[in-house]
Parts: structure tokens; sequence; C-alpha cells
């Protein structure tokens, strides 16, 4: 059996009494989190989409290689939607994924691979699931 790597998770946000959130991963990663509606960039349900849709992605090109099939593909592409609830708490009530595989690959083996990324998918997996929180206050 594989080992699985591991890496250092989690990230941190900081704000100040203006301005936008700034995160920083616990890997070094950062970025500006935009709250307009028509500023570019990520805000946090777009950061929701993006982890989903890269998992999902990466997923898909580990299964394609465990498949033996990863020199027949030319590029995997995941375009994540969704949809936020109208009512009740804000939440994403629905996630729409679409995921294509290009290249010299059969119809069957392509549904078997997307089938096999959702399984492999640490951000599909959580979602599907309920996760527990622990919210603390810090000092």
């Amino acid at each position: 059996m594989t080992e699985l790597k591991t890496r250092q998770t989690g990230a941190t946000a900081t704000l100040g009494h203006r301005g936008f959130p700034h995160v920083v991963s616990a890997t070094g990663g950062e970025i500006d989190i935009v709250t307009g509606h028509s500023q570019p960039g990520f805000n946090p349900v777009d950061l929701l989409y993006a982890s989903l849709a890269a998992c999902l992605a990466m997923s898909a090109r580990i299964a394609a290689t465990q498949m033996h099939v990863m020199d027949k593909v030319t590029g995997i592409t995941a375009e994540v939607k969704g949809e936020k609830a109208h009512e009740g708490p804000s939440r994403v009530t629905r996630f729409d994924v679409r995921i294509t595989i290009a290249g010299e690959v059969e119809a069957d083996t392509r549904l078997k691979i997307i089938h096999a990324a959702e399984e492999i998918c640490t951000v599909s997996n959580t979602l599907a699931g309920s996760p527990a929180f622990s919210i603390e206050l810090g000092d």
C-alpha cells in the first residue's frame, strides 16, 4: 500500500478595520480576498469552488494514472459552479461540476476516471460529509 504524503495544512485570514481579508496558508501561499461584486479576484465562495475544481482535476489525473491511461490524456478541466441558498443560513446548497478529459480516451474510461476522481478528492469527500467544526476565541 502506498504511504500517504502529508504537508502542513491550514490558513489564517487577517482583516483590519478597513480593506479586505489577506489569507496566508500554512505553507506560505498568500492571496487577497475581494468582496465587491465587480472586483476581479477570489471571494470566499470562489475559493470554495476553486478548491473543489482543483482537487477534482488533480484526482482525475491520479485516477487516469492508476488506470494506466494518463499517457493518452492531453488535459483535464474541472469547472465548478454552485447555487447559494435563497433563505435560511448563508450557504451553498448545490455544486454543479463538469469534468472534461481531453485526449484519446474512450468515453467509458473517461466516466470511470471522473467517478474515481470523486472518490479520491479530499474536498468533495469533505463537502459530501458533515465535518465537525471547533471554533474558539483567540487571545
